[in-house]
């Protein structure tokens, strides 16, 4: 095993294959929030995620294996909010087909032209699926048009792409999809070898309280078992335990089987290969070839000299930065609001992301926001008792979410909050002097008239002279015959002394104004 190998030279060694047997097509259903992915698989698993959500919406990867006369399909099922965009693309490098749900009554959305763009670089073909189609307010043919512009056009029009109308409220066109895919997975005629060591992917991984590591692995290729040495990514492990969707114990898991997998030492990235090893030295050396050749991409800069770096471009910057750490259930999650605050630009304050982790707000969190002054966000993870109390009297502020729309916004919010705040000049009044008097132990009084607005006590002044500022200052006293008075509205005369000032010439203007102080506002342009 020679170390100058890369970790695919090590891992191909002695794996080829001669058995190849037909396999499930693997389908990634995208489209725009809120368009009825969810729902639609729902119907399809006949289950009701959906209603279970924070906010309907979803926000995690999930995978689902499905039977109907005989056949089986695999669904992925990718949140579709725009944060996601990361684990959509990981999603359509192991899918064989993408269904594109399209709300018939809202028509092509960002995330729509997203998905397309998604499934065309990975060159995956697309199914259609109209929904909606139970409303009154639709326009196929509008909907038809805008999806030809993006080089999705229907069968029916000449081109290539399946459309199926289906309705996932009333149920309607379910049974059509499904036999679109199956035509659409014959054509592609696919297949696994499966007497080889397995591979796969992380779809997703999480840290659970009482299992550990937990992360689901989609199979592409051999059987994966239990007892099995694996390596995902740079993290490695046995299997210990393998369940299906369902929760069913299973013993071995074929290409195109989505299993969720205990044993791994820690929690893997989504998106991470999966290679079943022959023994736990073999993986750990996989794992180190990867950390290397990581660590070369980097520069060789360790996590911590690049943190101490990052802490010491904080303090010197002269962009104004917010520091964050993020907590979240799931390294989906992470990633994606990570991807999220990434876009969030502007050319006055930028938001840092000093730590990202998967798991509950621990001690060494709370301690690296002290270091760090960062405001902690949680997504759908919480802090205990005794560190919700060690941040309370350390002034760290934690901010708990269960959707990232909110965090999104939040973080927006406290950019904003971090620029000082926007003074505003607001000019109250003029006067003209028409007197200058000289007063001992006082100096100059300048008998005035108010020529318009109003002069007050607090305010700000400047002299002007022949239109050219002589003096800026502020305002000794302003009196109304002996009597000291705050405030002298327009066309009323009146005393007023320059406080530390004496030059004062009849002609003279004198003008009052207040600075009034407003939040600063920002507006991201978004990458």
């Amino acid at each position: 095993k020679n170390i100058e190998k890369t970790a695919d030279d090590v891992l191909s060694s002695g794996n080829d294959a001669k058995e190849f047997k037909t396999r499930a097509p693997i389908i990634t259903v995208m489209g725009h929030v809120d368009h009825g992915k969810t729902s639609i698989l729902d119907v399809i698993r006949k289950s009701d995620v959906a209603d279970g959500e924070s906010g309907g919406i979803t926000q995690h990867i999930g995978a689902y294996t499905v039977e109907k006369e005989g056949f089986k399909f695999t669904f992925l099922d990718t949140p579709g909010h725009a944060a996601f965009s990361a684990m959509r693309a990981r999603g359509a490098q192991i899918t064989d087909i993408v269904v594109l749900v399209v709300a018939a009554d809202d028509g092509v959305m960002p995330q729509t032209i997203e998905a397309i763009s998604h499934a065309k670089n990975a060159n995956v073909p697309i199914i259609v699926a109209v929904n909606k189609i139970d409303k009154h307010n639709i326009n196929l043919e509008r909907l038809y048009n805008e999806l030809s512009e993006h080089g999705v056009q229907t069968e029916e029009w000449g081109g290539d792409t399946q459309f199926v109308k289906v309705s996932a409220l009333k149920g309607e066109g379910i049974d059509e999809l499904l036999e679109a895919i199956q035509i659409q997975s014959e054509i592609l005629e696919l297949k696994a070898p499966i007497d080889c060591r397995a591979e796969g992917a992380i779809v997703e991984a999480h840290l659970d309280k009482g299992r550990g590591p937990v992360a689901t692995i989609m199979v592409t290729k051999g059987i994966l078992k239990i007892g099995d040495y694996i390596v995902a990514g740079k993290v490695t492990g046995r299997v210990r335990g393998m369940s299906d969707h369902l929760g069913t114990q299973l013993k071995e898991a074929c290409p195109s089987v989505p299993v969720e997998v205990t044993g791994l030492t820690e929690v893997p990235m989504s998106g991470d290969p999966v290679n079943v090893t022959l023994d736990d030295k073999l993986g750990r050396e996989v794992a180190d070839l990867r950390r290397s050749q990581e660590e070369k991409e980097r520069g060789g800069l360790s996590a911590a000299s690049t943190l101490e770096e990052l802490l010491g471009k904080v303090s010197s910057s002269e962009i104004l930065q917010v520091n964050f750490i993020i907590k979240a259930d799931t390294q989906g999650s992470v990633e994606a609001i990570e991807s999220a605050m990434n876009k969030l630009n502007s050319d006055r304050v930028k938001n840092t992301i000093v730590h990202r982790a998967v798991g509950g707000i621990n001690e060494s969190d709370i301690n690296l926001a002290e270091t760090s002054k960062t405001v902690i966000l949680a997504f759908n993870v919480r802090s205990s008792n005794a560190c919700s109390e060690l941040a309370e009297r350390r002034g760290i502020v934690i901010k708990y979410f269960s959707v990232i729309y909110d965090l999104v916004d939040t973080v927006k919010s406290l950019m904003a909050g971090a620029l000082p705040p926007v003074e505003t000049e607001v000019i109250q009044g003029h006067a003209e002097v028409r007197n200058a008097i000289s007063v001992p132990k006082i100096g100059t009084i300048a008998g005035s008239s108010v020529i318009d607005g109003k002069i007050t006590r607090a305010s700000k002044l400047r002299l002007i002279r022949d239109e050219i500022v002589i003096y800026s200052g502020k305002i000794g006293s302003l009196r109304r015959f002996k009597d000291d008075v705050k405030e002298v509205q327009n066309g009323y005369e009146c005393g007023i002394s320059i406080d530390g000032y004496t030059d004062i010439k009849v002609g003279d203007i004198i003008e009052a104004y207040m600075i009034e102080e407003s939040a600063a506002t920002l507006e991201f342009s978004e990458v």
